[in-house]
């Protein structure tokens, strides 16, 4: 009976296929089994994970996908490194692992070719010192573990938090971690809109080399005619969200931001012609596809190559920070998905905190712009929730920094944030780095409420440790 609706449900999506351009069922059924395919690839061929276990507590959960899951069906070819996903046999997405730079959706016709990374092997001397040892870093403070118990711990029904690894470093070092029981210290977690905040990173490199400014028109082809009422958009628009492009981001399948991150085999071209809905510095949506087109300048000013980019992100950030995990998925115009498919080891999200934690400062070198961090940390004044420039803020007083410094994080914390609870929280006023990676779905907070109290358990603690 159940296939027998989804048969009459896929025959009126058919029907609809034709309909109105922004209202497309057979377009957001394709957005869905994109999202299978894409998270499916990633988690077996990058993190190392079971498919069916990320499928039941990632995706199957996901409102549109609990929807049509009855006749969802999904595949990993480990053989071939390629993983699929179909709804009623129809609607097929692929995609394909190639290496270096993870996983690809394969659009039609697309030859998906391996992305190498030049730097690979090349020696960098880290200016950051080790942070632990091999082994998990386990606490005698009984505080700090009844921290972690409860960030770990699971109520009896649905949404659950599925935590699956928290860092705690404190003055430099880690002081305690934890792991899930299929997650270990080098499994290598999706930070998803984490990715943002490297991305930060790799503007401020470019603008400490001269190489980039944040104000003045933005580097788009698209937009280079002064004619353009796009012309005006600032990189920094773009970073704060407030370039007024009709981008919206609702994760609904039918929003702009979630068909072209799966639909679209040039994502930041696709977002560079999205037409111009109110004046730039106007208002704030939260809009991965700005990102993208950040991505996309970056990749540009860097050389114009999938190579000049690697270099630039191993040379000039994650080798001084002694990152050797992270996993920056491309395109299929080899520009990084900068948006959302960034992968790290819990230990290697920590170290990029601590980058922010120094005021962009390593071993005396300045790997930010003086200022920088204080800039990300300023809350956009348009923003409601809180944000900066590619960090959500506790700084202010918008209603979300308000309500998260209730929950118990500082006021001069600041955080990079992905969806399915992954955190990165940084309290300059303590030297303290929380990172919390998890699958959580209470939407559409993701455990920030849990992840403010581990922030707060964790102060507590230390106030009282040795």
């Amino acid at each position: 009976m159940r296939r027998f609706v989804f048969a009459v449900l896929a025959a009126l999506v058919l029907l609809l296929a034709g309909g109105v351009a922004n209202y497309r069922p057979d377009l957001a059924i394709r957005v869905a089994t994109g999202l299978i395919a894409h998270t499916l690839c990633s988690s077996v061929f990058v993190s190392g994970l079971s498919p069916d276990v990320v499928y039941h507590d990632a995706l199957q959960p996901t409102p549109g996908i609990a929807f049509l899951n009855p006749a969802i069906d999904y595949s990993v070819d480990r053989l071939r490194k390629l993983a699929s996903a179909r709804f009623l046999g129809q609607f097929e997405s692929v995609a394909v692992y190639r290496g270096e730079t993870g996983c690809v959706i394969a659009h039609e016709g697309e030859y998906i070719a391996p992305i190498m990374d030049p730097t690979k092997n090349e020696p960098i001397a880290p200016l950051l010192p080790d942070i632990a040892g091999d082994t998990t870093v386990e606490t005698s403070n009984s505080k700090l573990k009844a921290a972690l118990d409860r960030a770990f711990a699971e109520p009896n029904r649905p949404p659950f938090r599925r935590t699956k690894a928290v860092v705690i470093i404190h003055r430099g070092t880690i002081v305690a971690e934890r792991y899930a029981p299929d997650v270990r210290v080098d499994t290598k977690l999706p930070g998803y809109s984490l990715s943002k905040s490297v991305v930060n990173a790799l503007v401020a490199i470019l603008v400490r080399q001269g190489k980039l400014t944040v104000d003045g028109p933005a580097p788009v082809p698209e937009w280079k005619d002064v004619s353009d009422p796009r012309h005006i958009i600032s990189v920094e628009n773009l970073m704060r969200m407030t370039s007024g492009l009709d981008l919206a981001e609702t994760n609904s399948g039918f929003d702009p931001s979630s068909r072209i991150l799966m639909l679209e085999q040039d994502m930041a071209g696709a977002a560079a012609r999205a037409e111009l809905k109110m004046l730039p510095g106007m208002n704030w949506v939260y809009s991965s596809p700005s990102t993208l087109i950040v991505s996309r300048i970056v990749k540009t000013i860097a050389g114009g190559q999938t190579e000049n980019v690697l270099q630039l992100a191993r040379r000039e950030l994650f080798g001084p920070l002694g990152i050797h995990s992270m996993t920056m998925e491309f395109d299929g115009e080899r520009t990084p998905v900068g948006s959302s498919y960034f992968f790290a080891t819990a230990r290697d999200w920590a170290r990029f905190g601590l980058l922010y934690l120094n005021a962009g400062v390593l071993g005396g070198r300045q790997i930010l712009p003086e200022g920088w961090v204080a800039w990300s940390a300023t809350p956009t004044v348009e923003s409601k929730a809180g944000y900066g420039a590619g960090f959500w803020s506790n700084r202010g007083n918008s209603p979300g920094a308000q309500q998260r410094v209730a929950m118990g994080m500082p006021p001069d914390s600041f955080f990079a944030a992905g969806s399915l609870g992954q955190y990165v929280v940084i309290v300059p006023s303590a030297q303290l780095v929380v990172v919390r990676l998890g699958m959580s779905q209470d939407r559409p907070g993701f455990d920030i409420t849990g992840t403010a109290r581990l922030v707060s358990d964790t102060l507590a603690a230390l106030e009282r440790a040795p």
